[in-house]
This record gives C-alpha cells, structure tokens and sequence, in this order.
C-alpha cells in the first residue's frame, strides 16, 4: 500500500486544487488571494462588468502579476517571450473557463486594437 501526501486549496468550502507539495498550494492560494481583491477592486472601476467577467478578468492578473507589475513599473510591455508565455497561459484558462463563456450568448468579440502614443 502506498501512502500519497495531497496538499488541497479549499476555498469556500470548496476542493479548488490538489498539489503534492506545500509550495506549489500556498503559491496557488496566494494567487486565489490575488485575485479575491483584483475582483474586489475591479467591482469598483468606472466601467460597468458582469461579476464572472470581472472574477475572470482578476483571475487572469493575478496569473499575470509578473507581466503586469512590468509593465506598471516599466510603461511598456516586456519582451515578446513573456507576452507569449502570458498569452498561452490566458488561452489555457480561457479553454477551462469555455462553459462560462458559453451561457452567455449576448457578448460579441471584437478584434484587439492597437494603442498609440498620444501626441
């Protein structure tokens, strides 16, 4: 009989993660604390977001801090490695999150734009 030690992030009652070390659980409930207040904060913004795409969205940053404390600490995106590895990770997630976006039918993708500089 073999003995496995399973770490497991709860949250709400919930089983969220299984891990089988310490430090790979803590570093996720770190980042499911991250996104708790990023979703508390994004509630409060001037833009008008349904609570599962805001709860998604600070998901999304908290998977991304390193990425997005770059570009505040640099006011440019990094390098394009990091921006690919940040937009291969987004597609994993967008994959698992795929029936949440299936049960809404109103919202429509639009093409990404590109930002410029102001004059």
């Amino acid at each position: 009989m073999a003995v496995e030690i399973k770490y497991v992030v709860v949250r709400e009652g919930l089983e969220k993660m299984a891990f089988a070390s310490k430090k790979d659980a803590d570093a996720y409930d770190k980042m499911l604390d991250l996104a708790e207040v990023l979703g508390d904060w994004l509630q409060h913004s001037p833009v008008s977001i349904e609570d599962w795409q805001s709860d998604v969205l600070a998901m999304w940053l908290a998977e991304n801090k390193d990425v997005l404390s770059s570009v505040l600490k640099s006011g440019r995106l990094p390098e394009t490695e990091a921006v690919v590895s940040a937009e291969v990770t987004a597609e994993t997630e967008e994959a698992e999150h795929s029936a949440v976006a299936l049960e809404v039918d109103n919202v429509t993708e639009h093409p990404v734009r590109k930002r410029t500089k102001a004059a």
